[in-house]
């Protein structure tokens, strides 16, 4: 549908500013029912109405512009609302119009039947004195026509009603007195010029005085691209509003611009600009006006001077697979995980999935997935689609990547090396003078930071943690990969494994500092860790960074650095404790496992087997569990290692609980606890008494069971044991419910409940624990609503950290 124009967009705003002040004027009535009608459509309009009376002036002309502006957009795609605001403007102009009606009423000459009349005439009935007839004034010179230069739009625009919206209000933000700028940035592909475009022609009422384009990275200098002179472009826009004669210098062509233009309702639009510096002659001097740049960069200077700016994203999953089947069709309905994942492999950006789309439509017998595994080989949709035999989104790359400074173009390609997709700015900073640790490393680090943050390729996501766009990854992977030499190459991994070591060992003494291993400390020459300040963020550093914490243990063991693979997967223990990613987890310790017996380590081995079997044991995979247990418990017997036969045996003791062999799982743990009492364990000891308990509540003892989850849970609080203590405390509240003492179980759950969610104890899997055991505990009073709320809760929660789990939930909440 065309946008609403039947009086234009000044003219709405005119009848609405003309309203007066009264509420109660047949004008202010008969606009309520209008904004009624278009309520209909847009729900969200009633908040402007009704607008103020008696405010200041400029607030009151604020959201009066802001009324007409909705209801102009409205009328755009909804015909009852375009219909009530043209009969509303027929019945209330405003005084910059006159009303549609029959012309005054006065005398009228006709002359009738087949006369005509040649030449200077005068009609009229006595004629007193001389009349002379006087040659018409020639002609004024025609006038250059309005100047409407905006691209023309593409036929299909699809998924971008919330960035127009946005780009709405900050149009409408502004203040009346201010000459608007309105910055549109975001990554190579993600569809700057297009949403503008669309956007000014969706606009195009407001700006009668006309529309100028200008690609500020189109112009070629010897054969080269690069960026547009402002003294070029002022001279074509001069040109274009009718300039006799352009001035030479730069300076006075930019005053000549800003005379021209003052006053006039003028759009321009300045497309792929490079700089601040390279926009601000182009802009104009008037607030009737609006002035609109496309960027790669966040173009700060200009957002400095005032500019807003609106930062471009990829399109909705749903939007770009809508746009994957302008050119796929039906084999996008008959393959709709594959569509997805074509999608995800193009980043999203209109570009690369209308490219996509085009593969798709060049080649009809080519299946989505087949599409999908092309992009996930090599380097992906970089590579892969192509204009013309040009690979277009690894040229608009290469251009981004060339016009950074030195240290940006450095810091990019090591960052690409990295097997992360998360960057922490600790770490950045060593990385920025070469990896080789730490000395004056301030000045290039931020240098390089801000210099990729502004290309948007890096993008900030924390207070020090950065990403890359999931299509600049493997662009920068390539270019390190080509231009850094293998020293270098070796060193940038080097560092980050070393770092990830350093702050993993800063995160276990924050978390969990018995479990540290004696005699294993880093260096003091390493890398240094990123700060934490506490176990809450020593938690969060974990989750973060988990994807890039297993980069390096993967790449730790593929180069046969066995030490470091084994080390780090024993320091991030805590990740595995708290966060349970399970599939990461047998991972991680089936490398470490073969890392340390490659090192000649037996206490790493040991650890490995410990750790590596709860993985398998938390996954079901019960006589895998077992079977790594015993190897542990062999290893430990015949050093003489009491601490690591009590840890096997209390895990020997768990599977045989989780398989429901009660009398084999009391004897292992018994004998457990026996063994660490002997050496003084007493933070184990309490461990095995948690573990008698939950084999007396299996058993339905739960007087037993109530004793030792309470001896258990006094000796962690006065070790201060945050985390173990809390999950004793949830046990404990579950066995009370189910003892019949439901107000102390509950009560005891929910203080568990609240530790689990925040702070030293937090631990999603035990939040959905708790959660689950609330429920049951509202089941067993009668209250269903509750039980329903907190079983879909922990539903919710264990589909991220086990899917057996949330099966078990889903069938309780079938049930009647």
């Amino acid at each position: 549908m065309r946008a609403f124009s039947s009086n234009g967009l000044e003219a709405l705003l005119s009848a609405i500013a003309g309203c007066g002040t009264d509420p109660e004027s047949p004008s202010w009535r008969d606009l309520a029912r209008v904004v009624d009608t278009a309520a209909r459509a847009d729900p969200a309009v009633t908040r402007l109405w009704p607008p103020p009376t008696t405010s200041e002036q400029p607030v009151r002309a604020t959201v009066r512009r802001q009324l007409a502006l909705e209801l102009h957009a409205l009328a755009s795609h909804d015909t009852a609302t375009r219909d009530a605001l043209a009969e509303w403007l027929h019945r209330h102009p405003g005084p910059a119009r006159t009303p549609p009606g029959p012309a005054p009423a006065g005398t009228a000459n006709v002359i009738s039947g087949d006369s005509v009349v040649h030449g200077p005439s005068v009609q009229a009935r006595d004629i007193s004195g001389g009349i002379h007839f006087h040659s018409a004034s020639p002609a004024p010179p025609s006038r250059l026509p309005v100047p409407r230069q905006l691209p023309p739009v593409t036929a299909r625009f699809i998924g971008r009603e919330a960035d127009r919206r946005a780009l709405d209000v900050l149009r409408a933000g502004r203040p009346a007195h201010w000459a608007h700028v309105l910055v549109v940035s975001g990554l190579a592909g993600v569809g700057k010029t297009t949403l503008a475009t669309h956007w000014l022609y969706e606009h195009a009422d407001s700006f009668p005085d006309g529309q100028l384009y200008a690609d500020l990275g189109g112009q070629t200098t010897g054969g080269e691209q690069g960026p547009a002179s402002p003294a070029v472009v002022l001279e074509a826009f001069l040109v274009a509003l009718g300039a006799s004669s352009v001035p030479a210098g730069i300076a006075q062509r930019s005053a000549l611009w800003r005379s021209m233009t003052s006053g006039l309702r003028l759009a321009v639009l300045l497309d792929s600009a490079f700089t601040a510096a390279q926009v601000r002659p182009l802009l104009l001097g008037t607030p009737t006006g609006l002035t609109v740049v496309t960027s790669r960069s966040n173009l700060t200077g200009l957002r400095v001077d005032g500019a807003s700016v609106h930062r471009l994203e990829g399109l909705p999953t749903e939007s770009a697979v809508e746009l994957l089947a302008v050119g796929a069709g039906t084999r996008v309905a008959r393959e709709p995980a594959a569509a997805r994942e074509v999608v995800r492999l193009c980043g999203r950006l209109p570009l690369t999935v209308a490219l996509a789309s085009a593969q798709l439509a060049l080649r009809p017998h080519h299946s989505v997935s087949a599409l999908a595994d092309s992009l996930a080989r090599g380097q992906g949709a970089v590579d892969t689609l192509r204009v013309d035999g040009e690979a277009v989104m690894r040229t608009a790359l290469d251009l981004s990547y060339e016009i950074l400074p030195d240290e940006g173009r450095a810091l990019y390609r090591r960052m690409g090396l990295l097997p992360a997709d998360r960057h922490d700015l600790s770490l950045l900073t060593v990385l920025a003078v070469d990896g080789e640790g730490p000395h004056d490393t301030g000045p290039a680090a931020d240098i390089a930071v801000h210099a990729l943050v502004e290309a948007n390729l890096l993008e900030e996501t924390g207070p020090t943690t950065y990403r890359f766009h999931d299509l600049v990854q493997p662009h920068a992977r390539r270019l390190g990969e080509e231009l850094e030499d293998p020293g270098r190459h070796e060193r940038t991994l080097r560092c980050f494994v070393d770092w990830c070591l350093a702050t993993a060992a800063s995160a276990e003494s924050l978390l969990t500092p018995s479990h540290r291993l004696p005699g294993h400390d880093l260096p003091a020459a390493t890398v240094p860790p990123a700060p934490l300040d506490g176990p809450e963020e020593a938690l969060a550093w974990l989750d973060t960074y988990r994807n890039g914490l297993m980069g390096a243990v993967r790449h730790s063991a593929r180069v046969g650095w066995y030490s470091s693979c084994w080390r780090l997967t024993d320091r991030i223990w805590t990740l595995f404790l708290r966060l349970r990613p399970s599939d990461m987890w047998i991972e991680a310790h089936r490398l470490g496992l073969d890392a340390a017996r490659r090192s000649g380590s037996r206490q790493g081995e040991g650890r490995m087997l410990t750790s590596g079997a709860i993985g398998l044991r938390n996954a079901g995979r019960y006589p895998e569990a077992a079977d790594w247990y015993r190897q542990a418990l062999e290893m430990a017997t015949a050093d003489g290692d009491v601490r690591q036969q009590a840890q096997a045996l209390s895990g020997l003791g768990h599977v045989g609980l989780l398989t429901h062999r009660l009398d084999d799982a009391r004897e292992h743990f018994e004998h457990a606890l026996r063994l660490r009492e002997s050496i003084g364990y007493r933070r184990g000891a309490a461990l095995s008494r948690r573990r008698l308990g939950e084999t007396a509540l299996a058993g339905d003892d739960l007087a037993t069971a109530a004793e030792q989850l309470r001896r258990a849970g006094t000796e962690l609080d006065s070790l201060g044991e945050t985390y173990e203590a809390t999950r004793v405390l949830a046990l404990l509240g579950h066995v009370l419910d189910r003892g019949g003492d439901g107000t102390g179980g509950v009560r005891l759950l929910r203080e568990s409940l609240t530790r689990f969610r925040a702070g030293d104890a937090r631990s999603e899997h035990w939040e959905a624990r708790c959660l689950e055991w609330l429920g049951q505990a509202a089941e067993s009073r009668g209250d269903h609503a509750e039980s329903i709320r907190h079983y879909q809760a922990s539903r919710d929660l264990f589909r991220r950290l086990s899917p057996d789990d949330a099966q078990r939930l889903d069938d309780r909440l079938r049930r009647p």
